[in-house]
């Protein structure tokens, strides 16, 4: 596997990381991580699909190389995430793009298709999230983001990222040691521990109204394709069901032999992605 290019953008007074993939000149596609995840979890995807595509694969800000909130978290909510987005666009002159975000970067992305990128986006991917969140999912999510592990190596580590993500499904060992490499940081004593600020976890506390977006998904117009897996405590069947009458009405794909979230890194899942957005 090829190694992504890495740069920084000045975006809304932050830093923003972001790992490019693929020749400038092509179309643009920008890949959006989950809540407590960053860009290279994309790697097999992008590096797949750069040879159709512009691909853009941000770490959000507080996680991955990017930076990180000013104190108590404030910047941690959809609308400096849409700022971020808008000025990495810019950055690049895209005015055209097509979408495709796990989780958090799924509710990003209906954020900016009903309103900034209304008119710019073609494409939106969305994978395993809805405008309905149920609170088992929320609240395992919240329990191990807001409490990182501290550990003294690497490996262990790695082995509470396949423990705690166990819902990702079946990956190759290259996907986990990827994982755990773009996943930690050294703390102040030499440990080791996840790439994210603790205080992320007020997505879920401060910023709890970015959740509620049922208002903008149904006005999303471009078009759009739904992801689940089938264990999924995040996007349940009801929600999903109801999302493909609603809204921009978009088929749903369910994938039998994962929960929260499918990792998009299987050929399976890169050539249906190929298919919808060459669509």
């Amino acid at each position: 596997m090829t190694s992504p290019r890495s740069t920084y953008v000045a975006a809304g007074g932050h830093e923003l990381h972001v790992s490019e993939w693929g020749d400038p000149g092509r179309p643009a596609l920008v890949m959006w991580h989950g809540l407590a995840r960053t860009g290279r979890d994309f790697d097999e995807a992008a590096e797949a699909l750069s040879d159709s595509y512009f691909v853009l694969c941000p770490d959000t800000l507080g996680r991955g190389l990017s930076s990180w909130s000013r104190p108590g978290g404030a910047d941690y909510s959809y609308k400096s995430f849409g700022e971020t987005a808008l000025a990495m666009l810019d950055h690049y002159q895209i005015d055209r793009l097509r979408w495709v975000g796990t989780s958090m970067g799924g509710l990003i992305g209906v954020t900016l298709a009903a309103g900034a990128l209304k008119e710019r986006m073609s494409h939106l991917v969305i994978n395993d999230i809805g405008p309905d969140i149920p609170q088992a999912g929320s609240g395992r999510i919240v329990s191990y983001v807001g409490n990182p592990p501290v550990y003294d190596t690497v490996g262990e580590l790695e082995a509470w990222l396949r423990t705690n993500y166990a819902p990702f499904g079946r990956n190759t060992d290259a996907f986990w040691r990827r994982m755990a490499d773009t996943s930690m940081r050294r703390t102040d004593d030499g440990k080791v521990t996840v790439h994210y600020d603790p205080a992320i976890v007020t997505q879920f506390t401060l910023h709890k109204g970015d959740l509620d977006v049922w208002d903008k998904y149904d006005a999303v117009t471009a078009k759009t394709l739904l992801l689940r897996g089938e264990a999924s405590d995040v996007l349940s069947p009801e929600v999903a069901e109801t999302m493909t009458r609603r809204g921009p009405a978009p088929e749903l794909v369910t994938f039998a032999d994962c929960g929260h979230a499918p990792t998009l890194a299987s050929e399976r899942e890169i050539a249906l992605l190929r298919d919808f957005l060459a669509g």
